[in-house]
């Protein structure tokens, strides 16, 4: 897999998916399971690729030139 996640992309999805797993953890209303969708976004952030940017055709990964 060729990576298609940037670096600031990546510390957005970390931040997020942290945030939205504390949320499921601590309760925050009958919404709060929702926030275990964090566990893809932190998965992702983690491994630097994405299906849905692949599939949209979209890369934030800095271009290298030759």
């Amino acid at each position: 897999m060729t990576q298609n996640i940037g670096t600031v992309d990546r510390a957005l999805r970390a931040a997020v998916g942290l945030a939205l797993i504390l949320w499921a953890i601590m309760g925050a209303g009958a919404w709060s399971w929702i926030g275990w969708i964090g566990i893809v976004a932190l998965a992702t952030a983690a491994i630097g690729w994405c299906g849905a940017y692949r599939l949209f055709g979209i890369s934030t990964c800095p271009v290298k030139r030759a």
